[in-house]
């Protein structure tokens, strides 16, 4: 059984080659049960949340992830989110390797953004407002520099000293960056604004958003985390990666239950995007992508890094993209 450390995986998911593998993915589908949700410690308002992801394709591998989310580790100086991915043969079931699993959710998330992003925002997108500073935070802008012209980054984050770092590190990479003192600051102009945090309290709010604006929802994996007001949803064509985020994000279920949004207002997901949906969206209209993540994009990146095929004249389609 091979074994893929941080670095490895890392160096086998090249964000580019990724987001392609994700829309090939998406258009030719897998087999995806619900995930598990397990409560496994922490506390009341702070819980330990484990999640298992399976997916395959018939005849080929079996892949399944475990992801256990812990929101107090900030405080400890820990990553909140840990991570492994266990993929194995689906004719015989011998495991065939394990990859870094946090690795592996960084980047086929940011990479997820990115792919909706490539349909959904300003095709002259060059302003990326990021906010939160994780590990999925440092990947975006990379990941939204690969489908649209980005030259400049806002970033927002509770504590200026996780900014630093980053800001760095995009600078290094070409970007020119600025730290901002407030959510509103850091969103002001920005053509694209990508929330990365757990946050319990909406960090951005619609009326500091501009018209046209694409807005990109990734931390909201369940309904008592929310990263976006009432007003970011109002009047905006709505996409998901699925429509499981409409029970699990804290960003959709309580708009849904106040009645601000229908479930009917859900104009697409990245799988009927994928597929060739081509939805009309009005002059100056924002979009909004809210991702929860799922086991199909799990099993595309695991594929991707251990050189995995299914055939198809798809292959070579996706390689001249």
């Amino acid at each position: 059984m091979r074994l893929l450390d941080a670095a490895q995986t890392a160096a086998a998911l090249p964000l580019p080659a990724l987001i392609a593998a994700l829309r090939r993915r998406l258009r030719l589908g897998c087999e995806m049960p619900p995930r598990q949700v397990h409560v496994i410690g922490g506390t009341a308002d702070q819980p330990v949340t484990s999640l298992v992801m399976a997916a395959w394709v018939p005849g080929l591998c079996y892949g399944v992830k475990v992801i256990n989310i812990a929101p107090g580790n900030g405080a400890r100086g820990l990553p909140g989110l840990h991570a492994s991915y266990l993929m194995h043969d689906a004719t015989t079931g011998i495991p065939l390797a394990l990859l870094d699993g946090d690795v592996l959710t960084a980047r086929r998330t940011a990479a997820a953004s990115a792919l909706a992003a490539s349909w959904l925002a300003p095709a002259d997108a060059s302003h990326l407002a990021v906010l939160g500073a994780g590990r999925i935070a440092a990947l975006l802008p990379q990941a939204h520099g690969s489908v649209r012209p980005i030259r400049r980054v806002s970033l927002w984050a509770r504590r200026r000293e996780q900014a630093e770092p980053l800001a760095r590190l995009w600078q290094s990479q070409g970007y020119e960056v600025q730290i901002a003192d407030s959510a509103q600051a850091a969103v002001r102009d920005a053509d694209i604004v990508s929330c990365a945090t757990l946050a319990t309290e909406p960090v951005v709010q619609g009326r500091w958003l501009r018209a046209g604006s694409h807005l990109d929802l990734i931390g909201s994996f369940t309904p008592q985390i929310r990263e976006a007001d009432d007003d970011c949803l109002r009047g905006a064509a709505l996409f998901v990666d699925s429509e499981d985020a409409l029970a699990k994000s804290g960003d959709l279920v309580g708009p849904l239950t106040r009645g601000v949004i229908q479930a009917t207002d859900l104009r697409g997901t990245l799988t009927s995007l994928s597929r060739g949906s081509n939805p009309s969206i009005a002059v100056g209209q924002r979009t909004v992508f809210k991702s929860v993540g799922t086991a199909l994009e799990d099993l595309a990146a695991a594929m991707l890094a251990l050189g995995l095929h299914d055939g198809g004249p798809d292959d070579q389609q996706d390689a001249t993209r």
